[in-house]
């Protein structure tokens, strides 16, 4: 089974990467209001049976820093 983690600084949380990429935009005449650059993560799991709980887990644990960042799993049909 494949699954995709979206994960993304959440709201209010400082974002470097995204306000470098809003000036560099800005640099070459392209106006962006916000920028926020994140993270993807893609996985390849065999068990289907507790693949939810298992992704969740591993966003918990490793992927993700709940604390500044947010996450979206992605299965199935959802990752096209």
């Amino acid at each position: 089974m494949r699954v995709t983690v979206l994960i993304r600084p959440k709201p209010g949380i400082l974002d470097p990467q995204g306000e470098a990429v809003r000036d560099a935009l800005a640099k070459l005449g392209l106006e962006a209001r916000a920028v926020h650059v994140g993270r993807v993560v893609d996985l390849e799991l065999d068990d289907t049976k507790d693949a939810q709980a298992t992704v969740e887990h591993m966003c918990r644990e490793l992927l993700a820093n709940p604390l500044i960042e947010s996450y979206e799993i992605l299965a199935g049909e959802e990752r096209a």
